[in-house]
């Protein structure tokens, strides 16, 4: 890609009035977070596929349990990279900015980053299965699995599983902040998994300019205004202007 291309993002960043991101697994890959798909995705010879599910909990509600109290130990050990701290600079500067996130580690939270929309939920967040009261546990790993709550019911991650609706309300707020961008970010995500992947064409739609940074082609790809290849912790602080060494264009 050439200087000139190079640097029109960064010019769409600074003049816009809107912005809105959509990161994936790609982001928390960098900071050494497993992606649980495709090889090495399995855990005790389980797919996830397998183990998130209602039809899973239900059946052995321990086992999902030691799958997820397993990841919050290896999440609680992770960092967030230069790409959750550059998001959450551009939350502070810009005025109207939205992070949706299909993440549920909460790194970006970690970072900094304010105006979050988790559409698939939050792994520090249990619910009940029976009266669905919430409650944050940030504890790496919780000690009497599967944990209880007060009416007598298992509690379950605060996640959404296969065939599950994403939740109503964050759904919402996240389509209305596709629809208002004036450029959209896709960040470490393929784009491939709906309804979240649907929000980048949604944006596009109604005229934002979508850029997109991954490690490598992806299906938005082809309709993305500019695809950057690369790491996101490297691309994303120069996109933004953090740190004039990764800085796009000079």
């Amino acid at each position: 890609m050439d200087r000139i291309a190079c640097c029109e993002p960064q010019a769409w960043l600074e003049t816009a009035s809107s912005v809105a991101a959509l990161t994936g697994a790609g982001v928390s890959a960098e900071s050494g977070i497993p992606t649980f798909r495709g090889p090495g995705g399995l855990w005790r010879n389980f797919r996830p596929e397998d183990l998130a599910t209602p039809e899973a909990f239900a059946r052995d509600p321990k086992l999902v349990w030691d799958w997820y109290d397993w990841r919050r130990g290896v999440i609680a050990a992770a960092r967030p990279n230069a790409a959750h701290f550059a998001l959450a600079e551009l939350d502070r500067r810009a005025k109207n900015f939205t992070l949706i996130t299909q993440n549920v580690d909460g790194l970006h939270d970690r970072a900094g980053s304010l105006r979050v929309l988790k559409v698939h939920g939050d792994i520090w967040t249990v619910r009940c299965a029976a009266c669905g009261r919430e409650r944050e546990d940030p504890r790496p790993s919780i000690p009497d699995l599967p944990p209880r709550c007060a009416c007598g019911g298992f509690e379950r991650p605060g996640v959404v599983w296969f065939g599950e609706a994403l939740p109503r309300d964050v759904w919402k707020r996240a389509e209305n902040a596709a629809l208002s961008a004036e450029v959209f970010l896709v960040i470490g995500t393929a784009a491939a998994v709906y309804p979240a992947a649907g929000l980048a064409v949604l944006a596009k739609s109604a005229g934002a300019k979508v850029i997109e940074i991954n490690v490598a082609e992806t299906p938005a790809s082809a309709w993305a205004d500019i695809s950057l290849r690369g790491s996101a912790a490297e691309l994303l602080p120069g996109l933004i202007s953090l740190d004039s060494r990764t800085k796009i264009c000079s």
